[in-house]
């Protein structure tokens, strides 16, 4: 092999944050058996692959992934209003932190921040960056009616530029009435959201903005690829649609990381094309039912070269790849 794995989106729980954020809309996660439930919803995972570093690690050595960088399983993020989560996520960040410290450059780590109130994510996330062990925070792309370019989301965009923190945007899997048989939230609920953040952070201005951000938008950006130009279409012919960027949609795709988890060789070359290979980041999705377990046969045969995303990878998260993880 000419170059490691750095797969930067798998989730990971302590058993003793199960309980979830206050006012969580999806109900607490517990264990029946050895299997992990959402409620009364069977999640189709091992619960030690979601809570035992060990079997994480176990599962990077099987599918030779050198490091692999952690967050919060998205219906774990704190997004009530109503009720803070200071707590929850500080005891999120500082359970994180440990798992980092102790994985030997094995692991890294994006936390979890309150999404109530902009200043307090401020706060987190100066912290966070005091901190100096997390390489970064994990973020719906949509919050409460709005995306990335306004409210909350905004604000915590600015304040992980300012501070030096990568933002990985992962999907929430939000209910619709349409979408409630055959899985339909997560295979075209999720797309849509992370779409929407893309699309938000494009003509609303942000990436030109923070040009120094690092983000990443999962699932290979949604189906951001195969509307792109749709967007730079109605960027040329529609003043509102221009109003909020000055660069055209094309160019600014060029900047932030997307990862690999596509499920379909088309569908990546299509993101290849529009991103280019050098914003294209290694992603699994562990340790979810859709994802991607045997990267490195999928990087293999998707004609990505491996140095390429390893340095993207390591890029996205400012981290190294140790000779321990190596080994």
């Amino acid at each position: 092999m000419s170059a490691d794995l750095v797969d930067v989106h798998a989730h990971w729980l302590p058993t003793d944050l199960f309980g979830l954020p206050p006012n969580s809309p999806f109900g607490a996660m517990h264990d029946r058996d050895g299997e992990l439930f959402l409620g009364d919803v069977p999640l189709s995972i091992r619960t030690e692959s979601m809570s035992d570093v060990d079997a994480i690690l176990a599962d990077m050595d099987a599918f030779g992934i050198a490091v692999r960088a952690l967050s919060t399983p998205p219906f774990a993020f704190a997004v009530d209003a109503d009720k803070p989560a200071g707590d929850y996520t500080d005891s999120y960040n500082d359970a994180l932190a440990k798992v980092v410290s102790d994985s030997a450059g094995r692991i890294a780590g994006l936390g979890s921040i309150r999404l109530d109130d902009a200043d307090a994510a401020e706060r987190q996330i100066q912290a966070l960056a005091a901190q100096n062990i997390l390489s970064g925070i994990a973020i719906p792309p949509v919050l409460r009616g709005a995306s990335f370019d306004s409210g909350v989301l905004r604000e915590v965009l600015r304040s992980a530029a300012a501070h030096r923190m990568a933002v990985l945007v992962h999907p929430m899997q939000l209910p619709r009435p349409e979408w409630s048989k055959y899985y339909l939230a997560n295979l075209v609920g999720n797309p849509v959201e992370t779409a929407t953040a893309v699309a938000s952070s494009i003509l609303g201005g942000v990436i030109e903005e923070l040009p120094d951000l690092r983000l990443c938008f999962v699932h290979g950006g949604g189906c951001a690829p195969s509307l792109l130009g749709r967007w730079q279409h109605a960027w040329e012919a529609r003043p509102d649609v221009r109003a909020g960027s000055r660069a055209n949609p094309r160019e600014l795709f060029r900047i932030p990381f997307f990862d690999t988890v596509t499920h379909d060789q088309v569908a990546l070359d299509l993101l290849r094309a529009h991103a280019g290979e050098d914003r294209i980041v290694c992603g699994t999705d562990y340790p979810f039912d859709m994802a991607e377990f045997d990267i490195a046969d999928f990087v293999d045969h998707s004609g990505l070269d491996r140095a390429t995303i390893e340095r993207n990878g390591r890029s996205f998260l400012g981290v190294r790849v140790t000779s321990a993880a190596l080994s």
